[in-house]
């Protein structure tokens, strides 16, 4: 049946290439360690080894195209639908009514021209909703991680250097760097096509792993089990937001205009 629905998304979405994952583009990532945290960073940091299993992660974040094939093949309505509100930053978080994904900053707003923008306004139960379709999942918290800073374990994803250089952002879609509001300095005040800073990419060769959107993994938040934790800093965030090791946790049933997501997979087979 999955390859009958992943047939007729090909047939509906032309961006959409046949493969075995509907073109989302997962990168094999071999087992290893690491150390996780950040001794420079919050309470919630510590340093500490991790060992992870081999696993695939999407290059890139959903993009506002992807998930509109899937709303359309799934008739999925998300959370904030449901709700009739999303929240919105602007220096601070407000529910605003009628915000979703279609709409991630509510009625006046529109992703026209943004389909190549991470999905926002999506949460974790709906993002998982678009994973299992294509036999996916979302990451661990430790496989995000792993996947951003490598077995070197850089403070940033793409090393050490500081996000800003000469004033300019090279690395990364992000705020003020006083915190935190949208900065439109690169020309994106808010969200950036996936891939816009291959400068910031991972160890990996992961984009947009700092900055852009926050990205839900599948791991609950310590000592806060009903939420879930979110990784990477977004387009409202500062440079210290952007450090791997930087973590909130959010309700699963939340959907925000700075949070989106990327798929986790098994490891190719060689």
């Amino acid at each position: 049946m999955l390859a009958v629905l992943l047939f007729v998304l090909v047939l509906a979405a032309p961006w959409l290439p046949a493969s075995a994952n509907g073109g989302l583009d997962l990168v094999t990532i071999p087992g290893g360690s690491f150390v996780t945290g950040d001794e420079g960073g919050d309470a919630n940091e510590l340093r500490r080894p991790v060992t992870v299993a081999p696993f695939s992660l999407m290059r890139r974040e959903v993009t506002n195209a992807q998930f509109a094939a899937f709303v359309a093949l799934r008739d999925r309505v998300t959370d904030a639908e449901v709700r009739g509100s999303g929240f919105v930053w602007d220096r601070r978080w407000r529910s605003v009514d009628g915000a979703d994904w279609r709409h991630p900053q509510g009625p006046g707003s529109s992703i026209e021209d943004l389909s190549n923008h991470p999905v926002v306004q999506v949460s974790a139960l709906d993002a998982e909703a678009f994973c299992a379709f294509f036999d996916l999942r979302l990451p661990t918290e430790e496989e995000w991680a792993f996947a951003a800073r490598g077995p070197q374990s850089h403070r940033y994803a793409w090393g050490e250097e500081p996000p800003v250089q000469d004033g300019r952002q090279l690395f990364a879609n992000f705020g003020t760097e006083r915190c935190c509001a949208p900065d439109a300095s690169d020309g994106h005040a808010r969200t950036a096509p996936v891939g816009t800073y291959p400068k910031g990419r991972s160890p990996f060769g992961f984009d947009d792993m700092a900055g852009n959107v926050w990205e839900w993994t599948a791991s609950p938040f310590p000592g806060r089990p009903a939420e879930r934790v979110i990784r990477g800093g977004g387009w409202g965030n500062n440079p210290y937001c952007l450090r791997a090791a930087y973590r909130h946790g959010n309700p699963p049933d939340i959907s925000l205009d700075m949070v989106g997501f990327r798929c986790a997979g098994p490891a190719a087979a060689e």
